[in-house]
Order: C-alpha cells, then sequence, then structure tokens
C-alpha cells in the first residue's frame, strides 16, 4: 500500500526536471510501482532494467527494437535513444565504482535538455561519485507508519484465513497492538514476513510470540551491529537486595510504556555505579524483564576495538538500531571505557561523550539506558551531573541479609538445599565478599567436594571463602574510595 507523502516527494523530484535519482532500498516492488503509477500520471514511457532481464518497457508498446542487456548498453540507450521517459535501474550500485558508468551518467545529465529523461538509480547502499552529486537528487523510501503496519497484518491475517478454510485469525487487542508496535521500524517486505511468521504456526497472534518476534526484528536489523541482543534476562527475585532500586524501576514500568500520558516525561534511564561483581550487569537484565521489553547491550571496549576509525558513526548507528528496536532496554556496559576523556586520541573520546548525550538528550523514542560503571573516578562531569539520568544508584558490596539472600539463591540454583547449611557462619565468613565472589566461592567448593568424592558440606564452604582473598581485599583502598565517594552523591539500591 502506498501513501500519498513518497509519492508526492518523488514526484516533485520528477517534475523539477533532475536528470538523477539515488534511491537507496530493498524495496524493488515498492519502488516499480511508485515509478509506474508517476509515468501515468505524466504520460511518460516507463523502464526497468536489472542485470538478469535486461531494459524491459512497463508498456509492452514501448519495448526498445533491439536488446539492451549489459549495464553500459543501457546508459548508452538512455543517452542517445531515449526521449521524455523515466527508467529504473535495480541493483545499479557496483556500477557507481566504474569510471565508465560515472562518465556514462554524467553525459546523460549533462545532455538532459535533448532528452528530458530521468534515470533512478536503486540499490541497497549508494555511494554517489562527487562528481555526479551535483546532478543527483537522494530519495529515501520512508518506513511505513504504525497504521500502514497495522493494515499489512490484517492482510496477512486475511491471507492467512483465505488458506486455512476462510478462519479467522485470533487475537487480542492487546496482542495485535504489542506487534503492531514490534513490527514499526521495518520497511513494509520485512513486516510483512514477520507478521506471517507470528500468524502461520497456529492462526494466533499472542503476547507470548513477541519474544520471537523481537529478536526476528534485531537479526533483519543487525547487519554487523555492535550491538547485541541478550536473549536471557533476569528477574529480581535471582538477585540478593537492591529492593530500593526494584521498587524505583516498578513504579516507573507503566509509565515507560504509555503513550497516552502527557504531564510527566517519560522514564530515561539510570546510571549505576559500584564494587564490581556486586550485580549492575543482573541489574540491567532484570530492568528489561520489569519492563518487559527486550534487552540490548552495547560494549564500548568492543565498539572501540572493532571499529577503530569509524568509531563515531558506529555508536550513532547503534542508537538509530536501538531507536528502532524500540520500546527496550539499551545496557551500555563499562561506560566509561567509551567516554572518558583522554588527551591523546586526537579529541574521539570527547566526540563520543558528545554523540551520546546529544541522543541521550533528543530521543523521542521509549528507549531506557542501563549505563554501568566500575571505575567512578574515569567518568566525566558531564555524565554524572543531575539531568542527564533519571537517576544514579550506587551498587555497595551486599550487606548481611544480603549475604543470606545470595547463599541461598546460588545453592537452590544448583539444587542444594539452604536449610542443610549454616548460613550465618557463611554470611559472616563471607564479610566483604561481592555476589559474584560468593557465588564462585560455591563452585570451586563443589569442585573440591567432587575431587574428594563427597557431597559440598559446610567445611567445603567455609574452607573456601578462608582461602579467597576478595576484591574489597585486595584492593581495599580502591574500593573504600569508590565508597566514600559515592555516599553524599548517588542512591543506595538497599
Amino acid at each position: 500500500m502506498l501513501t500519498e507523502s513518497p509519492l508526492r516527494d518523488l514526484e516533485a523530484i520528477i517534475r523539477s526536471r533532475t536528470p538523477l535519482i539515488a534511491m537507496e532500498s530493498n524495496e524493488e516492488p515498492q519502488i516499480v510501482a511508485m515509478i509506474r503509477e508517476i509515468a501515468k500520471k505524466f504520460q511518460l514511457k516507463a523502464f526497468r532494467w536489472t542485470i538478469t532481464d535486461g531494459l524491459q518497457a512497463f508498456d509492452p508498446a514501448d519495448q526498445p527494437s533491439q536488446t539492451v542487456m549489459k549495464s553500459d548498453e543501457v546508459l548508452s540507450y538512455i543517452k542517445n535513444s531515449s526521449f521524455n521517459c523515466v527508467f529504473v535501474l535495480l541493483d545499479f550500485h557496483p556500477y557507481l565504482e566504474d569510471a565508465i558508468h560515472v562518465r556514462y551518467l554524467k553525459d546523460i545529465a549533462l545532455s538532459y535538455q535533448k532528452h528530458y529523461s530521468t534515470v533512478a538509480v536503486v540499490g541497497f547502499a549508494l555511494k554517489i561519485p562527487e562528481e555526479l552529486a551535483s546532478f543527483t537528487a537522494r530519495f529515501r523510501l520512508p518506513l511505513p507508519t504504525a497504521a500502514e503496519i497495522r493494515a499489512i497484518v490484517y492482510d496477512v491475517a486475511g491471507e492467512w484465513g483465505a488458506s486455512h478454510g476462510k478462519r479467522d485469525v485470533q487475537t487480542t487487542n492487546k496482542a495485535l497492538d504489542t506487534l503492531v508496535r514490534n513490527l514499526v521500524g521495518l520497511t513494509a517486505t520485512d513486516a510483512r514476513r514477520l507478521a506471517y511468521k507470528a500468524i502461520n504456526d497456529d492462526g494466533v497472534i499472542s503476547e507470548s510470540e513477541m519474544p520471537e518476534v523481537m529478536r526476528a526484528k534485531y537479526q533483519l536489523l543487525e547487519r554487523d551491529s555492535v550491538l547485541t541482543f541478550e536473549y536471557e534476562t533476569t528477574k529480581f527475585s535471582e538477585i540478593g537486595g537492591m529492593a530500593r532500586l526494584r521498587s524505583w524501576l516498578e513504579m516507573r514500568k507503566d509509565f515507560f510504556l504509555d503513550e497516552t500520558e502527557s504531564r510527566l516525561d517519560a522514564p530515561r534511564g539510570v546510571l549505576l555505579l559500584g564494587v564490581q561483581g556486586c550485580g549492575k550487569s543482573l541489574v540491567a537484565k532484570a530492568t528489561a524483564a520489569i519492563f518487559s521489553v527486550p534487552l540490548l547491550r552495547l560494549d564500548f571496549g568492543v565498539l572501540y576495538n572493532k571499529y577503530y576509525g569509524e568509531t563515531e558513526r558506529n555508536l550513532r548507528k547503534a542508537f538509530e538500531t536501538a531507536e528502532i528496536m524500540s520500546p527496550c532496554v539499551l545496557w551500555m556496559d563499562e561506560v566509561e571505557k567509551g567516554v572518558a576523556i583522554q588527551d591523546d586520541d586526537d579529541g574521539l573520546s570527547r566526540r563520543m561523550l558528545g554523540t551520546f548525550l546529544t541522543w541521550m538528550a533528543e530521543r523521542k523514542k521509549p528507549v531506557f539506558v542501563v549505563a554501568t560503571a566500575n571505575d567512578i573516578m574515569r567518568l566525566p562531569p558531564e555524565l554524572v551531573r543531575k539531568g542527564r539520568f533519571d537517576e544514579i544508584f550506587f551498587v555497595d558490596l551486599p550487606a548481611p541479609e544480603n549475604r543470606r539472600m545470595i547463599f541461598q539463591i546460588h545453592l537452590l540454583k544448583r539444587s542444594l538445599d539452604p536449610a542443610q547449611f549454616d548460613l550465618d557462619a557463611l554470611v559472616e565468613a563471607a564479610k566483604g565478599f561481592s555476589g559474584s565472589e560468593i557465588e564462585q566461592a560455591i563452585v570451586s567448593a563443589m569442585y573440591s567436594a567432587r575431587a574428594r568424592q563427597h557431597n559440598l558440606t559446610q567445611k567445603d564452604l567455609l574452607a573456601e571463602i578462608q582461602q579467597t582473598r576478595p576484591l574489597s581485599v585486595v584492593m581495599a583502598e580502591k574500593v573504600q574510595e569508590t565508597r566514600d565517594w559515592a555516599a553524599s552523591r548517588t542512591v543506595p539500591c538497599d
């Protein structure tokens, strides 16, 4: 289904007598349909060319008298044998790197007053040579709106019903709205494909299918992205403590997805600072579970290593992907690696920080940011000032009651009964341990017990804890400095 707006925009370009049009898109059927409709309206002869079929007229009466197959042949035909025509050259992007083809296109542009023919060059990604830029208008086919996506879903549902004995697709208003919302940001072709995927198996659109739809959507968008889709989230019940943070998130859950609430700003995100191993990553995963949205992870370390020389562009691309995937949680892991100002990087770190802050301030889509940092002292003041995030939380070493919960969680996770252990003694012995250090002590003790061919005992656990030097001891000064800094500047998670 074509909306009037892109038709009108493309029509205006053709009427302005621009000789070349660059069209970046994979939506060939929609582009061809638009050209056909405009050509019919203005009584222009219209043609399409592909490397496999050669030059073909939309109207058989306009078919060229000679066969025109090769890329240089079609450009020669346009230059010397056309008048008042519009040509759609599909998948033409590889030829823009060839000097002969570029010269042909320039000749066509320079001789436009003789033939009045417009050439639309179509490809997935078009890099227009500088010598053609002044003759070229760019046209980007807009992505379908939510209303158009809904029409696509209805259309797919009708097709499914027709092929299954005129059965109706079963759904609820909430499930249908969720599917439409999750398909926004895709092309019409991709949206149709995923809508069919959601309906095809059983003729039901249900909320339980939405995570799989979002995974498929991300796979379509990924294309060498620095973002990773986190398939496994967690629950706060699997994290020891953090009751205040959990309550804070629960309070904002309904407002995050409520587009009708105009009096309150939508929640934007939190900055989690704290001691390594105390659960910041688990909080990011639990936040996605609370909001019931996908979790995307951006690792700044990978961003720098993978894309040296084009880091900023790929950071912007990551933000663009997150907005297309919205509503979602964007977990920015070890954010200090990406925005800490350095004096020996030719200004890259400052540009990265600027890109990040600009996006934080201007984004319109529901993307909730969970930024985690271990090294508080490396964070620039521009990031931690009030207003950048909704709140800055500090994840401290677990208190005694939280250590007890952590022991219970990880013992149960390994099919061990906490009642068989003296938790009070374990909690006291593990004073100063982070959550991950407690978990690792349990894992190591289990290995030791297995090597001695007996079940895990209290003695095994205590022995492992006593021979472990936690981070709070190994780096006592650094940990205490971090806790002192956070005491008056952040909100404790508990």
